[in-house]
């Protein structure tokens, strides 16, 4: 796509508008599954919600579970997308819980006042059992896994980095009621936490809720002072918000620190794409997870020799990505556009078609373009 006259900043945007505006006949990003769960004795519902380029690709995708998923799938889902097509964090597959009994399912102990209470246990063996291992057997996942709770949810949040430690590597706790039963599980991890075996990540949030604060602050310091280097934990306080605004806030903020070394800082665009391939290499190492060089990045680089009129480093770029990322129309209409500045049409119209039968072939949003691409080439 044509992009001389834009910075570097608005290039990688454009780009990755480009790349998530691809469509496939019969491709819903939305989809729901059901469980009969024999733990808990009930059929169990679940949306989820795929990155735009599930279709095309064959990555493997980071995972946000979702409790009081009905509630969160909308803000949590609209997160996602504006940060990963930015390029702050990687693309995800969200996870949405619907609910059947919250009370039942995230108390960690029976009280009397609720009397459905102390289900947590056997949810817990829902998830790890039953949920988790199907999601990774239907859907390319990545096996990093993030939670997600609110107020009672966040309670359960607690009791699982006890219970099962290993199942996820990421929480967002959002208003945690972690004074639930005498600060049940503010004493259990005063009791057992200890450093983790891989490193874990901890965004905590709480609005102006004067009720929760004793609770979360003694929690906060126990995670620090017992669980230590091993967890990335971050306690904020929205003196602003109430509990009903916590959650949206949550977790556009908590998706970034999770993924704060992800993003690509801007100067290493101008460097070569080995030092990017570095960069994400580490990234990999860092969470576990193997992660390729964006194809939006790839052409980003592409784009910078082409202002600079460096049309074969642009060109060698450019074929890079093509072979990444083979059925992407948009890494071809890039190609026929560097083959364009170099004076050689004949190559510029070649990939141009390409662009437009993959377009044509995936519905793409920038069919039009690529078209037009070829149709002013094709007179030259």
């Amino acid at each position: 796509m044509k992009a001389h006259r834009l910075l570097v900043p608005a290039i990688l945007f454009l780009l990755s508008t480009a790349i998530y505006a691809q469509k496939k006949e019969g491709f819903s990003r939305t989809q729901t599954i059901k469980i009969e769960s024999s733990i808990l004795n009930e059929t169990r519902n679940m949306s989820i919600y795929l990155p735009d380029d599930y279709a095309y690709s064959e990555a493997k995708y980071p995972v946000l579970y979702l409790l009081d998923g009905g509630a969160h799938l909308q803000h949590a889902s609209g997160a996602a997308d504006y940060l990963s097509i930015r390029g702050i964090i990687p693309d995800i597959i969200v996870v949405a819980i619907h609910n059947v009994d919250r009370t039942r399912d995230f108390s960690p102990v029976h009280v009397e006042s609720a009397p459905t209470s102390g289900g947590a246990e056997k949810f817990l063996g829902f998830l790890s059992k039953e949920l988790v291992p199907k999601l990774e057997k239907a859907y390319r996942t990545a096996g990093f896994n993030i939670l997600l709770g609110h107020s009672f949810g966040g309670t359960f949040i607690g009791y699982t980095l006890l219970a099962e430690p290993d199942l996820f590597d990421a929480y967002l706790a959002v208003s945690p009621a972690l004074m639930f039963a005498n600060n049940f599980v503010v004493n259990k991890a005063s009791e057992k936490l200890k450093p983790f075996k891989d490193t874990k990540y901890f965004y905590m949030t709480v609005g102006n809720e004067e009720r929760y604060f004793e609770a979360l602050e003694e929690y906060s310091s126990i995670m620090t002072e017992k669980a230590g280097e091993s967890v990335e934990f971050k306690y904020v306080k929205m003196m602003e918000e109430n509990h009903g605004t916590t959650p949206y806030l949550t977790v556009f903020s908590g998706l970034k620190f999770i993924f704060k070394q992800w993003q690509l800082p801007q100067e290493m665009l101008q460097a070569d794409l080995d030092a990017i391939d570095d960069h994400y290499l580490k990234v990999s190492k860092k969470y576990g997870i193997e992660v390729a060089t964006p194809e939006l990045v790839i052409n980003a680089l592409g784009y910078n020799y082409l202002q600079t009129k460096e049309y074969e480093k642009a060109i060698a770029t450019f074929k890079t990505n093509v072979e990444r990322y083979p059925g992407s129309a948009n890494v071809y209409d890039s190609l026929g556009e560097a083959y364009e500045n170099d004076g050689k049409p004949d190559q510029a119209a070649q990939n141009y078609q390409k662009a437009v039968s993959l377009g044509e072939k995936n519905g793409d949003a920038n069919l039009a373009v690529y078209k037009t691409n070829l149709e002013r080439v094709s007179k030259k």
